[in-house]
């Protein structure tokens, strides 16, 4: 990733304040503006629920939600159980990888407003998607922490620091430090930062690798008393890890495959570059793997992209989801979990 693609992922939110703030109007974003939220009755019928609060009510946002399925858990390290699947946190961040269309970036901040990504996390909970998977960008903690102790969120924090990573390793430790404070379940090792320290980044461009700091990022969050995983986009990061021993208790990597049109472009549309490569190499992966991008960001369905996640060897599957597709994809999920070739897959379950 070159530093401008680098700076894009940490300011992904273009013309806006961070999350808590209010959007700035530009000659660009003046027209079509989409309505701040969903109406409560679309919000209702979407998520096969009842009676969702706003998320200025005093009561948690979507109490009453009963649905009719749940996917099922696991455990990714000692103590700490997980849905199968995890709900991704860029759209939460309005971080879309759309391309080119500039507005989506936009339309996802008009509709993920604070409440909504409320309402989003608390349906997601009712469902079995209890782990949310997120970076540091600006208003995430305090959002996060808002969630839990104002409204009794039971969300797990899987977080990512976006922290510098030196040879001192001050900023990172504080920021592990803070991350354990708050209340975070788990920290792992930003997958821009585990492909650079590989030595390699999103497009393949090669440099020395420093394992050594890749280690230490690791020990900072165990340090700190956290389970800690190593991300990815290029295999070679993983490679790197088992390779020199890396103490990771978990991976988080991508795994989607290439069977989608605009899979050739070359412009924010691939982050599973070698898959077959992948799979084959995970398969003797001792270590619970969690894999993301599994829908090539809205490129393939959730049944496809799930099916070939799970197929191949993955544990756990992220998942972008808004409010709406997470009662739909959950029903979606647990048929791929009961297909023939998911439960007769090549690399057993770690998890």
């Amino acid at each position: 990733m070159n530093a401008s693609q680098t700076e894009r992922h940490r300011n992904p939110i273009p013309h806006t304040e961070p999350i808590t703030g209010i959007p700035i109007m530009t000659d660009r974003q003046t027209r079509r503006h989409f309505v701040k939220t969903a109406s409560t009755s679309a919000v209702l019928a979407a998520a096969g629920a009842s009676g969702i609060v706003r998320g200025d009510d005093p009561k948690k946002p979507g109490a009453e939600i009963t649905p009719q399925q749940q996917v099922p858990q696991a455990e990714l390290a000692p103590g700490l159980s997980i849905g199968r699947i995890l709900l991704g946190g860029n759209l939460l961040t309005h971080y879309t990888h759309s391309r080119d269309l500039r507005y989506v970036y936009t339309l996802a901040a008009r509709y993920n407003t604070k409440e909504k990504i409320f309402e989003t996390m608390a349906i997601a909970e009712a469902h079995g998607v209890n782990a949310v998977v997120i970076h540091t960008a600006a208003g995430v903690v305090d959002w996060l922490q808002e969630y839990r102790k104002g409204y009794g969120g039971k969300m797990k924090w899987i977080i990512c620091p976006t922290a510098a990573i030196s040879d001192d390793m001050v900023a990172y430790r504080d920021a592990c430090k803070m991350l354990r404070d708050i209340g975070t379940d788990s920290i792992y090792l930003w997958g821009v930062r585990g492909d650079q320290l590989a030595g390699v980044d999103l497009q393949g461009n090669l440099s020395t690798p420093r394992p050594d700091l890749m280690r230490k990022a690791v020990e900072a969050a165990k340090d700190v008393g956290l389970p800690a995983g190593v991300g990815a986009h290029r295999l070679e990061a993983i490679q790197c890890c088992e390779q020199n021993d890396i103490p990771a208790d978990y991976y988080v990597k991508t795994l989607h495959s290439a069977d989608y049109p605009s899979v050739s472009v070359n412009h924010d549309n691939r982050w599973s570059f070698t898959p077959e490569e992948t799979i084959r190499y995970m398969e003797n992966v001792k270590k619970p793997w969690i894999a993301f991008k599994v829908m090539a960001a809205g490129a393939i369905s959730p049944k496809d992209g799930l099916t070939y996640a799970f197929q191949h060897g993955a544990d756990f599957s992220l998942a972008g989801m808004f409010d709406y597709e997470i009662a739909e994809n959950t029903v979606t999920a647990n048929e791929v979990l009961a297909l023939d070739c998911v439960r007769n897959r090549r690399r057993p379950w770690i998890a």
